[in-house]
């Protein structure tokens, strides 16, 4: 169920899905009382503790700028597509209830939005994002050594991404139409579907723009965490399920070829494939069981057949090849490979 408020459109849509959040989701939505031109729906996803009730407060105390949807229990992907079909502003960011946006920075990025506005607009705006590690010092995400800065362009004017640098779900902003046009619709249920929501929309991305500024505070390391070491190899099963989608969603190279999908685009699509990839590779190979190494060899093994040139050129590549080495040796490598790949992806 939807709260009711006006039908007044705003510049940006910040959409907070939220799962027994109470810990964390004041300190989430705070920072986004002030801020001109926002709406801010949070999701409810079937939680069991008071995350409802703060949803419903701030509602009430500030009905112009908060919303709230109560749904049963879909997952991430649930609450993000159900946020996404509520959305009234012209662009989107996905604001997981755990972590936060800087005051400050948000205030830029809204000026920005308001001047490419007045420019024609762009399809996504990226911004840069802080790893707030639980008991260890802050790591900055920061792109503009790949991106022109605070200016609309294109993908042939994008530099080659090094390998510590990932864009993630908390350096994008989308136009809502892109989501729409490109219909995203999330698996219920399912973790690591952030991988997706950037993989998917980008595919139909064209215009661009990118502000330097530490816009997303990502908050990381607790032990429940869905990217903590022994969860993700429990919910190993789940990363694989969502690598083989965001396989699906790559272009075809002969579209590459063709000129119909840039080359730039392609090369930043099969960067970000690669990191998850070798995440979820070297996850199954430091689990180590007989039946952790074949799902392994199996997920490879469907890459080789569906996509035979990626294939080729992913195992070119030392972070994807040093997650698949056979033997005791290999796996020895594997476990560094395995470290510096969450670092990269910023995992805890």
């Amino acid at each position: 169920m939807t709260s009711a408020v006006g039908s007044n459109p705003a510049l940006l849509t910040i959409v907070v899905p939220a799962y027994n959040a109470q810990d964390y989701l004041r300190r989430a939505l705070e920072p986004l009382r002030a801020a001109e031109g926002v709406e801010v729906i949070v999701v409810d996803d079937g939680s069991t503790d008071a995350t409802a009730r703060i949803a419903d407060e701030y509602v009430a105390r500030w009905p112009g700028r908060y919303r709230v949807i109560h749904q049963e229990n879909a997952g991430h992907g649930g609450a993000i597509n159900a946020g996404v079909r509520a959305a009234r502003g012209t662009y989107l960011k996905v604001l997981d209830a755990d972590d936060w946006l800087d005051a400050s920075a948000l205030d830029r990025t809204l000026g920005h939005l308001r001047t490419v506005e007045r420019a024609g607009g762009v399809d996504v705006l990226f911004t840069d994002y802080v790893h707030e590690r639980l008991g260890k010092s802050t790591k900055a995400m920061r792109f503009g050594s790949v991106f022109p800065t605070g200016r609309v362009f294109s993908w042939q004017e994008v530099e080659r991404f090094s390998r510590r640098q990932v864009l993630m779900m908390h350096a994008i902003t989308y136009r809502t139409e892109v989501l729409r046009t490109c219909e995203l619709q999330l698996p219920e249920r399912t973790f690591y579907v952030d991988n997706l929501f950037v993989l998917v929309p980008l595919v139909h991305v064209r215009r661009m723009s990118y502000l330097p500024v530490d816009l997303y505070r990502y908050f990381i390391g607790r032990v429940d965490q869905s990217v903590n070491p022994s969860v993700m190899l429990r919910r190993a099963d789940q990363q694989l399920r969502v690598n083989r989608l965001a396989l699906r969603a790559l272009p075809a190279e002969d579209a590459v070829a063709a000129g119909t999908v840039p080359r730039e685009l392609y090369a930043t699509l099969v960067h970000y494939f690669e990191a998850v990839t070798a995440v979820t590779s070297a996850t199954l190979a430091r689990g180590g069981t007989p039946e952790h190494l074949a799902a392994r060899d199996a997920f490879w093994q469907s890459i080789r057949e569906e996509r035979p040139l990626l294939h080729a050129r992913m195992r070119r590549s030392l972070m994807a090849a040093s997650s698949n080495l056979p033997g005791h040796a290999g796996r020895r490598v594997t476990t560094l490979a395995y470290h510096v790949a969450r670092r990269v992806v910023g995992f805890s």
